[in-house]
């Protein structure tokens, strides 16, 4: 990758973020698998695959496919897992079980979807995790693979049926990944379960087998998915993507055998979560930046987890790093942790059904009730922001319960055009794509000066020296930061006015600070080993080395290649040739030494 000179070094840390996930989890039966690094989304990396072994693609999708059926005596139980080798502890079985149906107030009759995310219950290692992190290096901040959850996504079916002795027929087809797709994986869903319904187990035999035949969700590529006669086109995205923007377009000559093509494979539809509270949304911003504990209500598990996911979504592109819940229920094995009194409830969004949860998290600081999501044309009486006292009763109307003052002042044009929009019934499309802009929009005007401080913080190129330890990252000083803000604050881009000060205060003590810092450390870092690396590079090593002894020049070689493996193994944002140039100085010194010696270091490499 090509790197600027030394004046714009602080402005080139955008480089895609290496992921530390040794836990992304596998079902396949192979041991070890050993993959080149890929060469980025375009398409072009077929080799690697063809090393993938039976089942390896499934496991790059899905960990597994559970059917949670109810029994009378024992009540949820799992009764398939597909494919049949794949491994759930029984605490992960629990979970699973418990969140796949919605709670008995929900009266949810017919088909159902919603989604939960859960614990993973056991450090499962992956064979695939050099290969998982591979694929994983350039997709955005948050929509990478989880590292101690995983998402369940449910299509849940109650229909009246009088030969049980229940009177009603109630089962879920559940997907268990560490993919955060839950646009792709609910469409999924609408084609697999419906002919499970119908056709039972042989179905999933068969789709089990479509999806070990599909690509790998490698970002950036554009992949045709076929499943059971259907045929789904999806992109998926890259951290270099402009933010709020599609890159998928349908071709009618090139997509005539495609059946679904799906614009977003993540994205949920914001206003129709966020209309009932849509005078709000600044509030519920600033509360899901900060890292705020907040509660939604809601009368079922589809408008939970759709209204947590929102919330979620709504600081995108920074990654929201607390535990989010979108389905909770009293069942969870985290439910004491995060209901106790006796500390203040944690950084974390629960999505709950189950009226129960009024009283048990009365004390939280910020609760949505919501009623039924109404279709986004439907206008509907906006709720106001109450007082948490209010909120005793299980009939408590829909509202936002809190006693926060926000920052900022509230932006009344944003609201005005979504009203407007709603009386000229504008399409909800329409609508959702003026609130996912509008959100875009203020994040990164609040996320510009955090930008810009940090890039300073990035030594120049010219303290580089390749005969010493690449110079250190200085300290971010947040009084250093506050003062960049006179001048170079979000008052640049953002029509806003309040107390940005107070807001960044906050900020800077919140987990999304210290998760999207570490980040941009860890980038800024590697980009500092590739610079050391290139400047290596440019040096005459066999000259140099000739003033040393044998000793010093082998522990040359050794740290040099050392070094080299690091740079491949973490993928280093490296000028192209780079590290096959030095490899050539290496050996020209490796030529020089005694055959013994050069045996000793043409040795193959410990991966």
């Amino acid at each position: 990758m090509a790197l600027q000179g030394p004046e714009e070094l602080g402005e080139q840390v955008e480089e895609p973020e290496d992921l530390d996930d040794q836990d992304a989890s596998s079902i396949s039966p192979a041991e070890e698998i050993t993959l080149p690094p890929g060469p980025g989304g375009d398409g072009d990396d077929e080799p690697e695959e063809a090393l993938l072994l039976p089942w390896d693609r499934f496991s790059t999708w899905l960990h597994c496919i559970c059917v949670v059926g109810f029994d009378l005596e024992l009540g949820q139980a799992v009764e398939v897992i597909y494919p049949h080798h794949s491994k759930l502890s029984e605490k992960e079985k629990t979970s699973i079980c418990y969140l796949s149906f919605p709670d008995s107030n929900s009266g949810c009759l017919g088909d159902t979807q919603f989604c939960f995310r859960f614990r993973q219950g056991s450090n499962r290692k992956s064979s695939l995790g050099y290969f998982l992190e591979t694929t994983d290096r350039d997709a955005p901040p948050c929509l990478k693979r989880e590292q101690g959850h995983y998402y369940g996504y449910v299509y849940f079916r109650q229909v009246r049926d009088k030969s049980l002795k229940r009177g009603y027929f109630q089962k879920s087809l559940v997907l268990i990944s560490k993919l955060p797709y839950v646009t792709f994986f609910h469409s999924l869903l609408k084609i697999l379960a419906p002919e499970y319904f119908e056709k039972q187990e042989p179905c999933l035999e068969a789709a089990c087998n479509d999806i070990d035949r599909w690509p790998t969700p490698h970002p950036g590529r554009i992949l045709t998915l076929p499943i059971m006669g259907v045929v789904i086109k999806v992109r998926i995205p890259t951290s270099y993507d402009k933010p709020g923007t599609s890159q998928l377009v349908q071709s009618a000559q090139t997509d005539s055998q495609v059946s679904i093509v799906l614009p977003t494979i993540h994205e949920v539809d914001l206003f129709r979560c966020f209309h009932p509270v849509f005078f709000h949304i600044q509030m519920l911003w600033e509360l899901v930046l900060l890292g705020e504990a907040l509660v939604v209500m809601a009368p079922s598990p589809a408008e939970s987890s759709d209204t947590v996911l929102a919330l979620v979504s709504c600081i995108s592109p920074l990654r929201y790093c607390s535990d989010f819940r979108p389905y909770f229920t009293i069942h969870d094995s985290e439910f004491k942790e995060y209901t106790t009194r006796t500390h203040a409830p944690p950084s974390v969004i629960l999505g709950v059904t189950n009226p129960f949860f009024a009283k048990t998290l009365q004390h939280w600081p910020h609760i949505i009730r919501i009623g039924d999501l109404k279709q986004a044309g439907e206008m509907t009486k906006q709720m106001k922001v109450k007082k948490l006292k209010n909120l005793k009763t299980l009939d408590s109307k829909p509202g936002v319960y809190t006693a926060y003052k926000p920052y900022l002042s509230r932006d009344e044009e944003i609201i005005k055009q979504l009203q407007k929009g709603v009386q000229q019934k504008r399409p909800s499309p329409a609508q959702n794509a003026i609130l996912r802009r509008y959100f875009l929009e203020l994040t990164q005007s609040f996320i510009i000066p955090l930008e810009r401080y940090v890039a300073s913080l990035m030594p120049l190129q010219k303290s580089i020296s390749p005969w010493k330890n690449p110079p250190q990252l200085r300290p971010f000083v947040q009084q250093d930061f506050m003062k960049t803000l006179e001048k170079a604050g979000p008052q640049l881009t953002s029509r806003l006015k309040g107390d940005w000060i107070g807001l960044y205060r906050h900020f800077l003590k919140s987990p999304n600070f210290d998760g999207w810092f570490r980040s941009r450390r860890r980038e800024m870092t590697q980009k500092l080993e590739a610079l050391h690396l290139e400047a290596l590079c440019e040096e005459d090593l066999l000259q140099r080395v000739q003033k040393h002894s044998e000793v010093e020049m082998v522990d040359l070689v050794l740290k040099l290649k050392d070094k080299l493996n690091q740079a491949e193994k973490e993928q280093l944002p490296v000028r192209q040739g780079t590290v096959a140039k030095l490899r050539a100085h290496i050996e020209a010194v490796v030529q020089v030494l005694p055959e013994d010696l050069q045996g000793i270091l043409h040795k193959p490499d410990t991966p």
